[in-house]
């Protein structure tokens, strides 16, 4: 089911430690119940891509807000604070982690809020989604499209914000997963999808995966050259397939 109108505006929201964080909000128009959904932003930052899948995901009917992850680091243009989040080492999983719960929260005190929240991230932001599934309650469903360092094989790459690889934390996931990759993809690599794919098979986790040829990482950017509509419009329509089944 799709919906015609949608109202999205900027809000804000109780961060990590309390801090007031910025977000755009998209939600369909009418009183609901909508299931909501919190989209986690890619490395390259908060642009007006994942503004765009954020009205999408309120198109087919689910109240989504995208958090600002770098805004911590200043006002700029999108790849200023990604640069500056960058030469800081990247942001820290602890404070993702709680950014997202504030957006969690956020979105279940709507009036039009069914209740129920998925959480999906692209790039660095589907590992993010990965550790968020694994460390916070009340996440219903997750999608993890092209998550890297989920599976990391040198310890040395592990960081002060970056302290475990999020594949050590399986065990701990209740929510449904759905994984979209890119078979020409270097981190992740095939392989380590198959090393991920193995860890949640042998714990017994609910998930699908679905892989593809001829795309590389981020194939659903439309403004970048990773772009591959044919395999894009699948996975979209498996991640709305997906939201819809376990949301409602």
């Amino acid at each position: 089911m799709s919906y015609r109108g949608m109202i999205a505006d900027m809000v804000s929201f109780k961060a990590h430690k309390g801090d007031t964080g910025e977000a755009y909000y998209a939600r369909p128009s009418g009183q609901g119940p909508f299931p909501g959904v919190v989209l986690i932003h890619h490395m390259p930052g908060w642009d007006d891509w994942c503004m765009e899948a954020t009205r999408k995901l309120a198109h087919f009917g689910f109240a989504t807000i995208a958090p600002h992850l770098y805004f911590r680091h200043g006002p700029g243009t999108p790849d200023d604070l990604a640069a500056k989040a960058r030469s800081a080492g990247g942001v820290y999983d602890d404070q993702v982690v709680g950014d997202v719960k504030g957006c969690m929260e956020f979105l279940r005190a709507q009036p039009e809020s069914n209740g129920k929240i998925g959480v999906i991230g692209f790039c660095s932001g589907g590992r993010h989604t990965f550790l968020a599934a694994c460390q916070l309650d009340g996440v219903d469903a997750a999608v993890d499209c092209w998550g890297g360092n989920v599976v990391v094989d040198d310890p040395s790459q592990l960081t002060p914000q970056r302290p475990v690889a999020p594949i050590d934390m399986t065990e701990r996931l209740t929510a449904p997963l759905l994984g979209l990759f890119g078979n020409d993809d270097k981190n992740p690599s095939p392989e380590h999808v198959n090393t991920l794919e193995a860890k949640l098979k042998s714990l017994g986790k609910s998930y699908e995966f679905h892989r593809y040829d001829g795309a590389g990482h981020g194939f659903f950017a439309a403004d970048r050259p990773g772009y591959r509509p044919e395999q894009a419009k699948d996975g979209w329509q498996k991640v709305i397939n997906f939201f819809h089944k376990n949301l409602g």
